[in-house]
C-alpha cells in the first residue's frame, strides 16, 4: 500500500469505520464552511465551495449537514481559519506532508510536532520534503463509473496525465492547473466524481519493512485523528503481507 491520501489509509482498518466517518464529516464540514465564508454560498460562482460540496456528496455526507456548513460560512459565523503546511520525516525515512486548517496556529504546530516526536518521526521546516512530491490534481471515481478502458479513454480526452484502476474504482491524475477543466470534462462523460482535490503525489516510493511499518501507521493515524489536520500525504510503500499482519494485530 502506498500512502498519499487523507482518509483512505485508515478507512478499512479494523473497528475504526464509524470513528473515521464522523471525523471525515467534521473535516469536510470545516472545508465547506471556510469555502463559503471566503467566496460566498453560491457554488456556481465559488469553485472551492463547489469542489467541497462535491467531495462531501462523494462521501455520502447528509444534505442537511452540507447546507448547515454553507449557511454557517456565508453568515460569517465561527472562527477565522488559517491554512498551514507542515513537513517532516516518519519512521523508515519516509517523507510526510501535513495540511492543516486551524483557528490556532500554536495549537496545531504543537500537536503536529508531538505526533511526529511520539511516533518515531521528526518535524522539519517547510520545504524540507516538498521537493519529493509533485502538486497535481486527483479525481476519484467509483468502480460503477465504467470499466478501465472506458475511464482511460475519457481521461485521455479530458486531458488527464494518468489513470489507476482497481476493484475499488479509478484514480485520475492531471496537472494541478488543469484540475477544474479536466474534472468538468469528465463529469460530462462519467458523471459526478467522488472527489476532486489537489494532492501531493510522491515522485518515488520508499519501501518500509515490518519493523518500521507499525510505528509509521501510528504516526499517520495520530496525524489524521487531529481535528486541525485536513490532509496527510506520504511516500511510503508497504507490502500487502505486512499490512495484513498489522490489521490483524
Amino acid at each position: 500500500m502506498a500512502g498519499h491520501s487523507k482518509f483512505k489509509n485508515i478507512m478499512h482498518r479494523k473497528g475504526r469505520q464509524d470513528a473515521v466517518r464522523s471525523k471525515m464529516f467534521a473535516k469536510l464540514s470545516k472545508e465547506i464552511t471556510v469555502a463559503s465564508k471566503m467566496g460566498g454560498p453560491d457554488p456556481d460562482g465559488n469553485p472551492r465551495l463547489r469542489l467541497a460540496i462535491q467531495n462531501a456528496r462523494g462521501q455520502s455526507m447528509p444534505k442537511d449537514n452540507i447546507q448547515r456548513a454553507v449557511t454557517k460560512g456565508s453568515a460569517g459565523d465561527g472562527d477565522d481559519y488559517f491554512e498551514i503546511r507542515y513537513e517532516g520525516y516518519g519512521p523508515g525515512g519516509v517523507a510526510v506532508i501535513v495540511e492543516a486548517l486551524t483557528d490556532n496556529k500554536n495549537r496545531s504546530a504543537g500537536n503536529v510536532r508531538a505526533c511526529f516526536t511520539k511516533n518515531g518521526g521528526q518535524l522539519g521546516e517547510t520545504g524540507s520534503v516538498g521537493f519529493m512530491f509533485d502538486r497535481v490534481g486527483e479525481i476519484r471515481y467509483g468502480a460503477d463509473a465504467g470499466d478501465e478502458d472506458a475511464v482511460m479513454e475519457a481521461a485521455i480526452e479530458a486531458g488527464a496525465e494518468d489513470v489507476t484502476s482497481d476493484e475499488d474504482g479509478h484514480i485520475i491524475i492531471c496537472a494541478f492547473e488543469d484540475m477544474g477543466s479536466v474534472a468538468s470534462a469528465l463529469e460530462g462523460v462519467l458523471g459526478e466524481a467522488l472527489s476532486v482535490n489537489p494532492t501531493w503525489k510522491p515522485q518515488n516510493l520508499v519501501p518500509v519493512g515490518e519493523d518500521k511499518a507499525g510505528t509509521l501507521m501510528k504516526l499517520i493515524d495520530a496525524l489524521e485523528d487531529d481535528d486541525d489536520v485536513q490532509n496527510v500525504y506520504s511516500n511510503f510503500e508497504i507490502s500487502d503481507d505486512v499490512m495484513t499482519k498489522l490489521s490483524a494485530a
